[in-house]
Order: C-alpha cells, then sequence, then structure tokens
C-alpha cells in the first residue's frame, strides 16, 4: 500500500515540475537556470510544512508518503540543479553557477525553515 502511495504522488510531482520548469524559465532571459530553481524552493517549502504538520500531529505517515516521498520527490530534483550548475561551469557563466549553488541552499533552506513555521502557526 505504502508504494502506491509514492507514485500516485510522483506522477502529480513529476508533470508538476516538468510544467513549473518550462513556465517559469520561458519567463526569463537568461541562463539561470530559474525553473530548476523555482520547484526546489516549492519543494522545501512543502516539505517544511509537511515536516511541521508531523510533528504537531496533524499529519500521519500516509502523507507523508503521498506528499513527502512521492510529490515532492519527484518535484524537486537535486540531479537537475547538479547538472544545470556544471552546464553554468562549463560555458563560462560562473558567476551563475556559484549563484545558483548559494542561492538554491540558501532558499531551499529558507523556504523549508518558513514552512515549519507556518506549520507550527497553524497547528501549534
Amino acid at each position: 500500500m505504502n508504494w502506491v502511495l509514492v507514485v500516485a504522488g510522483a506522477m502529480v510531482g513529476a508533470p508538476l515540475r516538468y510544467l513549473t520548469d518550462r513556465a517559469v524559465q520561458t519567463r526569463h532571459d537568461t541562463v539561470f537556470p530559474w525553473g530548476t530553481f523555482a520547484v526546489n524552493a516549492t519543494g522545501c517549502l512543502i516539505l517544511g510544512v509537511l515536516t511541521g504538520a508531523v510533528s504537531a500531529g496533524a499529519a500521519g505517515s500516509h502523507l507523508q508518503l503521498l506528499v513527502g516521498t512521492g510529490l515532492c520527490g519527484a518535484l524537486t530534483t537535486y540531479s537537475t540543479f547538479s547538472y544545470e550548475t556544471l552546464r553554468l561551469t562549463e560555458t563560462g557563466a560562473g558567476l551563475y553557477a556559484a549563484a545558483n549553488v548559494v542561492g538554491s541552499v540558501t532558499a531551499g533552506l529558507g523556504a523549508a525553515f518558513v514552512g515549519v513555521s507556518i506549520a507550527r502557526a497553524l497547528w501549534a
């Protein structure tokens, strides 16, 4: 039963990632990977809210599997982040590559902390 929840979440997360990435990236005329940045930060925010909800007892393991592992696992992408950063470096856009690393890690951690704070405000 658990794997069904993960698959169901991933069936939503994967196309959502692709569509969001394309929608965001087409609006920016730059080599910076804004689409990947957006889906990763959003996924971190969702995981932060979910983590806070679980800690408060407002969500259980089934929701963790569906949303955390399935949806966010397919929505977020560390491999694409790494690939895009490497490509930026290889094409001579080292400043963009460094900004991607620092910005993505900062935004991801910040979004997760904001998510936990939102959950605490809602369920504490």
